[in-house]
């Protein structure tokens, strides 16, 4: 994780300077198998990395199939000749960066004083938020909120450290008023908590919610927070947190202070006081994925790793 926030890091610091280059996300859904599609391709030159990740949602893969609803694919191909190098299982791929994403923003966005987390969510993503979170942050206490129990104490058996606790909340105000940093990492469609419980000097990270109709967070929190976003293109055309408060007239769009890769590059300033709130939406970036792809292929390389095969033969 800590080599994954670094790389991603530095792929935000390219698309601020303009050395990266991202299409918006291409996507189609397929409404009456309740699925989604995304193509994300992505060029980084500095770090010379050229990737396009193809990922799925289907919600009902689980109850269905036994298989995860979301399902990734990462082709890495040679910056120099455009050739394939690599074909990677993508989902631990998209687990790991949007973990990082959250790294970078909580490095930059919140107080250098927090020791509290609080996680709305308890599956895979919200494991490597946590993880990211600590990597940036002496973090000493971690309070777990999920409407389903047994995903609740799975979390929390998984996420046990000797320096830390990690513990189940009641209800959302539990986790709010327990908090300093909170992330929300659900499959809700609707807001998971009311924003008047939000403490001053809270930092929020929002990664669940990515389509027009689907939110994670209230107008009250949007309307009070100082918003920054992986990419305004992307939240103004996917995200329901930015997309529904702007529609309603609650925000303009000149309240999205800045893009993190703004932020890191020092174009704008992150955190300017101890009781600003402080909130990081994102959607989701194909850098991300071509950056920690990158990683992922130079590790199974020196460790040869992975089955080798000729596409051209």
């Amino acid at each position: 994780m800590a080599e994954s926030i670094k790389a991603v890091e530095e792929a935000f610091r390219e698309f601020a300077l303009g050395t990266a280059t991202m299409p918006t996300r291409l996507s189609l859904s397929i409404p009456e198998k309740q699925g989604w599609l995304g193509v994300m391709p992505a060029y980084l030159a500095h770090a010379g990395a050229l990737a396009t990740k193809i990922v799925t949602v289907y919600q009902e893969n689980t109850m269905r199939h036994g298989i995860p609803n979301v399902l990734a694919s990462v082709i890495l191909n040679d910056v120099e000749t455009g050739r394939v190098q690599a074909i990677m299982e993508g989902s631990q791929i998209t687990a790991i960066r949007t973990g990082a994403v959250s790294g970078v923003a909580t490095k930059y966005l919140a107080r250098t004083d927090v020791s509290r987390v609080g996680i709305f969510g308890a599956g895979v993503q919200a494991r490597k938020q946590l993880q990211a979170v600590c990597e940036v942050r002496r973090i000493r206490s971690a309070l777990v909120y999920d409407t389903i129990k047994e995903s609740t104490e799975q979390f929390i058996a998984d996420s046990a450290k000797a320096d830390m606790t990690v513990s189940a909340a009641h209800s959302p105000e539990e986790v709010l008023e327990e908090s300093d940093i909170i992330v929300t990492a659900t499959t809700s469609k609707i807001p998971v908590f009311s924003g008047r419980h939000i403490k001053p000097g809270t930092h929020i990270n929002a990664i669940g919610a990515f389509t027009p109709d689907a939110r994670e967070v209230d107008n009250e929190t949007i309307s009070t927070s100082k918003i920054v976003v992986d990419s305004i293109d992307a939240v103004l055309a996917e995200a329901g947190d930015i997309i529904i408060p702007l529609k309603e007239g609650v925000i303009q769009r000149q309240n999205i202070w800045a893009e993190l890769g703004e932020i890191v590059s020092g174009k704008k300033a992150g955190r300017t006081s101890d009781e600003e709130t402080t909130l990081f939406k994102s959607v989701g970036l194909g850098i991300q994925d071509a950056a920690v792809a990158m990683i992922v292929f130079k590790k199974a390389q020196s460790l040869g790793v992975g089955t080798q095969f000729d596409l051209e033969g």
